[in-house]
């Protein structure tokens, strides 16, 4: 029984963690993450842009010269 809760001890993160994914799968949940994760990338990319403009034009304009 010692064993056994120190087990526990030692992995109740870990096994907590893997039943939220199971849940988080069974539910599809997933992809309601995955579109909240798009989201922020796609308002960090608009800020950076509109933050740095020139860099990003110069960046851009570099690139498409390239090809």
């Amino acid at each position: 029984m010692d064993g056994f809760k120190k087990f526990m001890k030692q992995y109740a993160g870990a096994i907590i963690g893997g039943l939220i994914a199971i849940l988080i799968l069974c539910t599809r949940l997933y992809k309601l993450f995955i579109a909240i994760i798009l989201i922020v990338i796609g308002v960090c990319v608009g800020h950076y842009v509109q933050i740095n403009k020139e860099e990003v034009k110069e960046k851009l304009k570099n690139f498409i010269d390239r090809i």
